[in-house]
């Protein structure tokens, strides 16, 4: 079972940054009733997005959000020792974009850089592998940039995933130090892969009818290069994972729920997690949101929220719980120890 732990490793900074441009979800009368708009904006919790430019990447907001840390922290590049991308929506299919985020950042030459892909659960996993990197004895520094920009495939007369979501990018800094043990709990099942999914590019080859848009039962439309997400397998699976996979945390490492001091969910929709809070018996008051104002940004989410809401309000010492959940299926849970972290604000791009 995949259960990890890591002794003398943590997060050392964090930062992000949104697109400027702003999308609000009470303008969708073209896509949803106006007489149905506020009850889709209250459901889902998404008053507004951040959705970039036509000609802006995952990896321009990454750099972005990278800069802010090197500056704010007073970072060496040179003094990175390992660079990782977790993205769905890489620059390239080929080459991979970590080792043009090296090269654009400065970095070291002898620098590993590495493309990580996974959904909505990425930052939780690729977490989980810079604290890998870091405990090696020859590594001190590793960068994780997340970044993703989910509105190059989703259709915009998808009324289901088009109100969700958003665009945005974190930096993390994970370095060797004095942080105590972290855990981290990692599963997947593929039998769920059909939930979310972009059907062509390679198992199913790209044709000319790929580029069609189709609608389906529920009527929503996408073509085959775009994202399918199955809403209610989706909701099913993360009601029947993720509240039991937090408490298998809180007993792998002996330390009750109420000794949490910030649970953070991705930020998937606001009545899912509001439910998972209230199966949990959590305090919400330690249940911190941005999905109003930055809607789902998949893998991206769990560091955007805690840089945007929790940046002034970590302490050191607080137990920092992270559950990130979606296509893979996949899921995974985390529980980390701040100390000495910088958490910058959110920049725009």
């Amino acid at each position: 079972m995949a259960t990890i732990r890591y002794t003398n490793v943590g997060i050392r900074a964090m930062s992000a940054c949104v697109p400027q441009g702003v999308f609000h979800n009470k303008d969708l009368g073209y896509l949803i009733p106006e007489e149905e708009i506020q009850k889709t904006i209250d459901n889902i919790g998404v008053r507004e997005r951040r959705i970039a430019d036509p000609e802006v990447c995952a990896s321009d907001l990454a750099y972005k959000a990278a800069m802010k840390l090197i500056l704010d922290n007073n970072i060496d590049p040179a003094s990175i020792d390992v660079l990782l991308f977790m993205s769905q929506t890489a620059d390239y299919r080929i080459p991979a974009t970590a080792p043009l985020l090296q090269e654009r950042l400065g970095l070291s030459i002898d620098t590993l850089a590495m493309d990580l892909s996974l959904g909505c659960s990425g930052f939780i996993f690729a977490l989980s592998t810079a604290f890998a990197y870091a405990s090696l004895p020859d590594v001190n520094r590793v960068l994780l940039l997340d970044g993703e920009t989910f509105s190059k495939i989703v259709n915009r007369n998808d009324k289901v995933d088009w109100p969700l979501y958003g665009d945005a990018a974190t930096a993390t800094l994970v370095e060797k130090g004095d942080f105590g043990e972290s855990v981290f709990i990692l599963r997947s099942d593929g039998t769920g892969r059909d939930a979310v999914i972009i059907r062509d590019g390679m198992r199913n080859p790209i044709t000319a009818d790929s580029l069609i848009e189709k609608k389906n039962e529920n009527g929503d439309i996408h073509s085959g290069l775009e994202v399918y997400m199955d809403g209610m397998d989706v909701f099913n699976f993360a009601m029947k994972r993720v509240p039991k996979t937090i408490k298998e945390m809180s007993e792998v490492t002996g330390i009750p729920l109420e000794s949490i001091d910030w649970l953070v969910f991705h930020q998937a929709n606001r009545f899912m997690t509001d439910f998972f809070v209230k199966k949990l018996k959590f305090n919400q008051e330690r249940v911190p949101y941005c999905i109003d104002r930055y809607g789902n940004t998949s893998s991206t989410s769990v560091p955007l929220t805690i840089v945007s809401e929790l940046h002034d309000k970590v302490k050191d010492g607080d137990k920092v719980m992270m559950a990130g959940f979606g296509a893979g299926l996949s899921w995974g849970v985390s529980l980390v120890t701040m100390q000495d972290c910088k958490i910058s604000h959110v920049i725009e791009y």
